[in-house]
């Protein structure tokens, strides 16, 4: 009888879920839209590399964090031939606009244009903005841009 009982779940935990489809996705990840003018997008794949831009180029850097613990992504060093052009944000999957959804990540976009040539780090720094100064950054970010004529 035993066997026979142990049979019946197996065969019956089988049968739901042998040929059902999979449900589907409910909710679908978001990226940062780049906006109409931007030539060149730097994602967090790039952090430590090495970036190349011509003068006259609007560039996006678009990272993820979390926002709603108060982690801010700020830029820590700029080249001084970037001049910054704005920055927006928004979340990471079409969850966070259900209600009552709270938290979550969210990405983070800071424009620049690239004024002139030269070569310079741009770095960023996670942090939340109420913590002290000397408490060292949650994650960082960067890369050496070559700006070239």
């Amino acid at each position: 009888m035993k066997r026979i009982l142990a049979a019946f779940i197996l065969v019956a935990g089988c049968a739901a879920t042998d040929g059902a489809p999979a449900a589907p996705e409910q909710y679908q990840s978001l990226a940062a839209p780049t906006p109409e003018g931007v030539a060149l997008v730097i994602r967090s794949d790039s952090d430590g590399q090495n970036v190349t831009a011509k003068v006259g180029t609007r560039i996006a850097v678009e990272l993820v964090g979390v926002p709603t613990a108060g982690y801010m992504w700020t830029p820590v060093e700029t080249p001084a031939f970037l001049e910054a052009a704005g920055e927006y944000g928004g979340p990471t999957s079409t969850a966070q606009s259900e209600p009552g959804f709270a938290g979550g990540n969210h990405w983070e976009a800071f424009l620049f244009k690239v004024t002139g040539a030269g070569e310079g780090v741009l770095k960023f720094e996670q942090r939340r903005p109420f913590d002290p100064a000397e408490e060292p950054a949650a994650a960082a970010f960067s890369v050496y841009l070559f700006a070239e004529e």
